[in-house]
């Protein structure tokens, strides 16, 4: 008989992960049901996002077809070199050179963005991306660590399910 079980992370655990998102200055997640990587953050959040995107695009290290980046604390959004540009499950890619226009993108858009503003970027990054990348602006104050409930609720028992 086995134990399939989840893992309710330690409080040290949860404040380490809050600490990475406030590091990070963004919050990032990604719906599969919507098809969307949501990156929420005020305007320098959203800089931060921006900067992580030009700084892998200017580094030549990385003009390799399938090289990539992490980011965050889960590390699960990926910043990745690809022949042409794309938004998947897995990560926002494209040539060094597309990737660079993205970031400035971002970087532009950013003095009209007024929280709550929503830009969408597929159809000027990668129209046949089967993703969205959705930026949203959020207010002064907004805390990147409490967008993400994973990394406080510490309540919940362990889910165990056992084989018959």
């Amino acid at each position: 008989m086995g134990v399939i079980g989840e893992i309710v992370p330690s409080e040290a655990i949860n404040a380490a992960t809050r600490r990475e998102w406030r590091e990070l200055g963004y919050f990032y997640d990604r719906d599969d049901v919507l098809k969307e990587w949501r990156i929420l953050g005020t305007s320098q959040g959203l800089l931060e996002f921006a900067r992580h995107i030009r700084e892998y695009a200017s580094n030549p290290t990385n003009s390799q077809e399938s090289e990539h980046i992490h980011i965050g604390p889960y590390w699960y959004l990926e910043i990745g070199t690809w022949p042409t540009p794309e938004i998947t499950d897995h990560w926002i890619a494209g040539p060094l050179e597309a990737l660079a226009r993205l970031a400035l993108q971002i970087e532009e858009s950013i003095p009209h963005l007024r929280p709550p503003a929503i830009v969408r970027l597929r159809s000027s990054f990668a129209p046949t991306s089967p993703y969205e990348l959705v930026l949203e602006a959020q207010s002064e104050g907004f805390d990147p660590a409490r967008a993400d409930p994973k990394c406080w609720a510490n309540d919940a028992q362990p889910i165990i399910q056992r084989d018959a």
